[in-house]
């Protein structure tokens, strides 16, 4: 061992709840964790899985332009809009020499799954969509003594691959009353590297730790994919590509310890989801051109104009005894929504427990009960043009989740 415990077993309880964020802004999941790093130990292996539950349901769901799409006999109100997901992670980490920590990681940092069907009356926006993630991740440190602490300096790099899909209700004209309808379908995957860097600062006598962690966008210069119009009158599939930037962020984290068995923790952290306003996707046949939001060549479009995104969340753990922590917290997630959406104000209460039969390993159950605020989803005008084919109304909603994970150290 290398370095001490910060001998306050109920400092690991601290992460215990980083995988019950729920269902925070925008279309993050698991988001990105290197509390990992920071454990004392040599060597260790650290996964996880959480499996999330969202519950949103849509009322009042009017079709805007009721002549491109049938609505006789398709429901308006309690519509089931998401679906629950699981999210993995796996981790390693390794300490060289006194003073450099690397850990290696695989997270699904961002994702989405809306799945209303297409028996409601807003099918013509949405059917289904779903997106998901994968993140290969290298990070370490350097600690050098400062104080009567020790000061890390952070830097890493990841590489980040996204597929997704999306059906909806298209229409051409009408004809001979009736419109000629069917489903379209839009595939597509991107991937791209990003970066990270940050320090921390440690004082292990308080078992104190604060730290400030930069991760940087991810570039999607080259998505590529097929939209499916077959279904429609003179359809086909037609290779179409695009480009979008995965946010950066920069999350400040603290803990310590207060009274003996007794720790702290908290954090802010912000995401520059408004940089994901509306992707364009444009026939591969017209690359010569810029593809831009109802530019000429614009084959279709994934609306969603989010904003900025806060989290702050705060808790208290404590040891009960050798093999024994647990710890509470509370979260506030701000919505990223700014018209279109149902990704509103997020609020979530997490308690997790953590039994260590050896010194060697760990296991750790954890949950979390969320509120999703109310609000209201409709078309909006963004630069003289309109978005958005339907509009709605959802309650409050639940949102829950449960998450095991199991840490090895040799």
């Amino acid at each position: 061992m290398r370095k001490k415990n910060f001998g306050l077993g109920a400092m690991t309880a601290a992460t215990l709840l980083a995988a019950t964020s729920a269902q925070a802004g925008g279309l993050e999941r698991g988001g990105y964790n290197i509390d990992l790093l920071f454990d004392p130990s040599d060597y260790v292996i650290d996964s996880s899985v959480t499996y999330v539950n969202p519950q949103r349901k849509l009322n009042n769901v009017q079709d805007t332009n009721p002549l491109d799409g049938t609505n006789a006999g398709r429901p308006s109100d309690g519509v089931r809009a998401t679906e629950g997901y699981w999210v993995p992670r796996i981790g390693f980490k390794a300490g060289i020499g006194e003073a450099v920590d690397c850990m290696f990681d695989y997270s699904q940092p961002w994702g989405a799954h809306l799945n209303q069907g297409r028996n409601w009356v807003g099918a013509n926006e949405n059917i289904e969509t779903k997106i998901k993630s994968n993140n290969y991740a290298t990070t370490c440190s350097y600690s050098f003594d400062v104080g009567p602490g020790q000061f890390r300096i952070i830097g890493g790099a990841f590489y980040q691959e996204l597929s997704g899909f999306q059906e909806r209700l298209a229409a051409e004209l009408p004809s001979f009353l009736l419109p000629l309808t069917g489903v379209g379908r839009l595939d597509l995957e991107g991937d791209g590297w990003g970066w990270r860097v940050g320090a921390a600062y440690e004082i292990e006598e308080y078992a104190l730790r604060t730290s400030l962690v930069y991760n940087s966008a991810v570039d999607l210069d080259n998505i590529t994919g097929t939209l499916d119009t077959r279904q429609l009158p003179g359809g086909g599939i037609t290779p179409v590509f695009g480009a979008a930037s995965m946010p950066d962020s920069l999350e400040f984290k603290f803990q310590t310890g207060v009274a003996p068995g007794w720790l702290v923790f908290g954090g802010v952290k912000w995401t520059d989801w408004s940089q994901l306003q509306t992707l364009s996707f444009c026939p591969q046949s017209t690359r010569a051109i810029s593809c831009t939001s109802r530019g000429p060549t614009e084959a279709t479009s994934l609306d969603l104009f989010y904003r900025d995104g806060w989290t702050i969340s705060g808790g208290v753990g404590h040891k009960f005894n050798e093999q024994w922590s647990g710890a509470l917290s509370l979260a506030w997630d701000r919505g990223v929504a700014t018209g279109l959406g149902t990704h509103t104000d997020t609020w979530t209460l997490g308690a997790g427990v953590s039994y260590t039969p050896t010194e060697n390993i760990e296991l750790r159950v954890s949950g979390a009960l969320g509120l999703l605020t109310s609000g209201s989803s409709g078309p909006v005008v963004r630069n003289g043009q309109t978005y958005g084919r339907a509009s709605y109304d959802f309650d409050n909603d639940l949102v829950s989740a449960i998450s095991t994970s199991l840490k090895v150290k040799f």
